[in-house]
Formats: structure tokens, C-alpha cells, sequence
């Protein structure tokens, strides 16, 4: 199978779904990430920064089984400037040319406006249209965004689908240890101890040793 995600951020691919990530390798699926902003434009800090953190996406990508991923420039923390269409019109050269069975992206009601904007733009690239690319969506849940929602049954991240990842738990925790700079110390919702906790809680909830929750947009069987 052809899996893609579809992150604003690089180090969202592997809060959101990085053991599912080494799941489908393990099975052999080809797996890409496509990414929308370089990450650090909002904050002021530089290209040599920017490089760092695609130098941290490639080696965690490369842990996962995902090598060689691939960078818009949206702007950063801004992507809500951008036309829509000429977002989704970025998404959708990108999908043509891999044409995968299963896409990954963000909760539709994160805090952080680039994930709303990705998940925008992969819904309204796959508007399901006969002739089209039908793969099946999957949205993730991201620390630090998807929780600090205000609360509203209308926003909330509420999953339906859960993937074991038992066995690629440790890869998904070596995968963010990539990401030094941009963890933080327990208890931060980005902590790797929250997410080692968010794992096993998320197995717990479907009886198993861990687990990643999604919420599933479409089934196409």
C-alpha cells in the first residue's frame, strides 16, 4: 500500500503517527511525508535553524522507515495568509504523483492554525469527485494542539480507529528524541514522557501494550 502523511510541521509526522509510520514499513507499505512549512519562520530564528530541524526530520524520518521527505515553504504559523486553493493545489500535485491508498493529517480542530489549514487543504485536494483519487483519511492527534482546543463537543478529538503500535512503540520514542530542540521537560504535553503515557493510554483504551488514536474522515474499502 502507498501511505502518506501530511504534516504542517516537522516533528508532527511523529507526535501524530509515528508508530503507525514504522508499522507500515514493517509490512512493507512505501510510506512518504510531505511537510508544509520549514517550522521555524513564526519564531524569528534562522535559516541555519531551519536546517537544523529539517537535518532532525530526516534523521527521524529515516528511523521510521520514511527517508527523503519532502518541504513546502508555507509560511510558518501563518499558512492561514495563503489562499486555500493554492494550498490544496500543493497537496494535490503531490497525491497525483504518489497516488496513495491511505492519508494522514492533522484534527480538523487543532489550536495550532497550520494544522487546520493542512487538514483543509487535504479535504478539499480529495473532495470525492468521480474519477479521482479515493485513498482513505485518517486525522491524528498532535500534543500540545489537539488538547488545548478550547473545549467543545463540536471541536473535540474524538477517535474511532486506533492502530496497535506494541512493537514500534521504541521507534516512535527514538523518532522524537530527534526532535531535542523541540521536546520539553515533564510535564509538558510534549514531554517524551507524555507521549510514552498518551501511548500506553491510548493501547489501554483498545487492551493493548500501546496505541495511536485517529479519528477516521473517510473509509474507502
Amino acid at each position: 500500500m502507498n501511505i502518506l502523511i501530511v504534516a504542517a510541521h516537522a516533528d508532527d509526522e511523529v507526535l501524530g503517527c509515528g508508530g503507525t509510520i514504522a508499522k507500515h514499513r514493517a509490512k512493507g507499505d512505501e510510506v512518504r511525508v510531505l511537510f508544509m512549512t520549514d517550522g521555524v519562520g513564526a519564531r524569528g530564528q534562522s535559516n541555519e535553524d531551519a536546517r537544523a530541524r529539517m537535518a532532525a526530520c530526516e534523521a527521524a524520518c529515516e528511523l521510521l522507515g520514511a527517508p527523503n521527505p519532502t518541504a513546502f515553504d508555507f509560511p510558518d504559523n501563518a499558512m492561514d495568509s495563503v489562499p486555500l486553493l493554492k494550498v490544496a493545489q500543493a497537496v494535490e500535485e503531490s497525491l497525483l504523483a504518489f497516488a496513495p491508498d491511505i492519508v494522514y493529517t492533522h484534527h480538523a480542530h487543532d489550536l495550532n492554525v497550520d494544522h487546520r489549514v493542512t487538514h483543509e487543504s487535504v479535504l478539499t485536494a480529495l473532495r470525492p469527485q468521480p474519477g479521482r483519487l479515493r485513498p482513505s483519511i485518517l486525522a491524528f492527534e498532535t500534543a500540545s494542539s489537539t488538547e488545548w482546543r478550547t473545549p467543545s463537543a463540536l471541536s473535540a478529538f474524538v477517535p474511532n480507529w486506533y492502530e496497535d503500535i506494541s512493537s514500534t512503540l521504541q521507534a516512535k520514542l527514538d523518532a522524537l528524541r530527534c526532535y531535542e530542540m523541540e521536546m520539553r521537560p515533564w510535564p509538558h504535553a510534549r514531554s517524551l514522557e507524555a507521549l510514552h503515557h498518551l501511548a500506553r493510554w491510548r493501547g489501554a483504551c483498545i487492551g493493548v501494550e500501546a496505541a495511536e488514536a485517529f479519528e477516521l474522515v473517510r473509509y474507502v474499502g
